[in-house]
């Protein structure tokens, strides 16, 4: 090939009222969304992008990546400067607090993006997913080099559009594949959109090894356009007060007894039978289950060594869950909170519904230590889960 990405733009005006803007503004008019001045800048800016891509179909360039030395250079390889890589459109990075409508906005876009090949999914099931094809590629090719060629054109021939909710990097085992194969994405074309409550720069921070996690970093900032939504309203936390059925508290015998009653009403019985949940290369067991719907206590899914995988697995598997004893969480059981964490955002990314017995109340839940503030957005997304909106939604499995 001549070294050119080849590909084509509709350059011709989007007919009216086609795009993510107007699809926003005709759901504030329908009254479903209330008027909010940054997401409707957040869904201008999503809308330029939406008509640089209309009928964007790239066709990637030929060829591995250049090599580096050592583990490191290997495991981060420095892309060409960010000027030398086939011309592509920028992407776009969305940073907001908790609870501000990235996801919302980011849906519309998705669901508008006239873009043959597109993908959107969670950036915690994208990177198990990533793990495993490699792990099954080193495994049918014993003898070969580098995994990540294969497995970007693999993820580029199904989608040239990338739309990644919850962007966030805390496992080094991400950390170390992601500049290197979202190098090679780049160069085939691929186009990225993200939300996430990190920008870029705190990406990673803190954490051993992220001197090596930079050029990563610089290669998010030059293939996507940074944007803010500066919204003050958590929209989640006013849904979340709708209902409070769903959470119970303190955790006593009143919320047993309704925990009781609720999985009684889901499945007709009042106890389910163990379900084991399979995956390659592992499996585990939920205590009970019936009709789409398990039961198992805290320390059972999250005193136990599960991953983001495996509570992918759960929620996909089963419509609702009905979670007893959940503690206060804080330093002194801080592997149980972060897996918790990881939980809930398998739960809410396939709409599962939670019903649970807990020390307090999903605000106060976890009150104290550094990491108190990383719960934030937990505790939003545990309050939204008891609104009549998210009890409305389909399950996606």
């Amino acid at each position: 090939m001549d070294g050119s990405l080849s590909g084509s733009l509709a350059d011709a005006p989007a007919p009216q009222g086609e795009g993510p803007l107007p699809a926003y503004r005709n759901r504030v008019a329908a009254g479903n969304l209330r008027p909010d001045p940054a997401q409707e800048k957040a869904a201008e800016r999503l809308q330029d992008l939406w008509q640089r891509i209309r009928g964007y179909d790239p066709k990637p360039l030929a060829g591995p990546p250049a090599e580096g030395g050592g583990l490191l250079g290997r495991l981060f390889r420095r892309r060409p400067a960010a000027e030398t890589l086939p011309e592509a459109p920028k992407g776009l990075y969305l940073v907001g607090e908790v609870g501000r409508g990235k996801s919302m906005l980011m849906d519309l876009f998705f669901d508008t993006a006239q873009v043959a090949r597109k993908q959107r999914i969670h950036f915690h099931q994208f990177m198990q997913d990533s793990h495993r094809r490699i792990h099954l590629w080193k495994r049918e090719n014993p003898g070969g080099d580098d995994p990540i060629p294969p497995l970007a054109d693999s993820i580029a021939a199904k989608a040239a559009l990338l739309c990644f909710d919850e962007f966030q990097v805390h496992d080094i085992t991400d950390a170390m594949i992601l500049g290197r194969l979202f190098g090679a994405l780049f160069a085939r074309g691929v186009v990225v959109v993200a939300t996430s409550n990190t920008a870029p720069e705190d990406l990673f921070k803190g954490k051993p090894g992220r001197d090596a996690f930079l050029p990563f970093i610089a290669l998010i900032q030059a293939r996507t356009e940074l944007l803010f939504l500066d919204s003050r309203q958590d929209y989640r936390r006013d849904r979340g007060r709708s209902l409070t059925t769903t959470w119970h508290s303190p955790d006593d015998g009143r919320a047993e007894r309704a925990l009781d009653a609720a999985f009684r009403e889901l499945t007709g019985r009042d106890h389910g039978e163990p379900a084991r949940i399979e995956m390659p290369g592992r499996s585990f067991t939920v205590p009970q289950a019936h009709g789409g719907v398990a039961r198992a206590g805290f320390d059972e899914l999250c005193g136990a060594f599960l991953g983001p995988g495996d509570y992918l697995a759960l929620a996909k598997r089963f419509h609702a869950l009905v979670l007893d004893g959940v503690p206060r969480l804080g330093p002194e059981n801080y592997d149980k909170a972060r897996r918790f964490i990881t939980l809930i955002d398998a739960l809410y990314e396939h709409r599962c519904k939670l019903v649970a017995s807990a020390a307090a109340q999903p605000d106060t839940l976890y009150e104290r230590g550094e990491n108190a503030q990383m719960f934030q957005r937990t505790a939003s997304r545990l309050m939204e889960m008891q609104s009549r909106e998210y009890l409305a939604l389909p399950h996606l499995n």
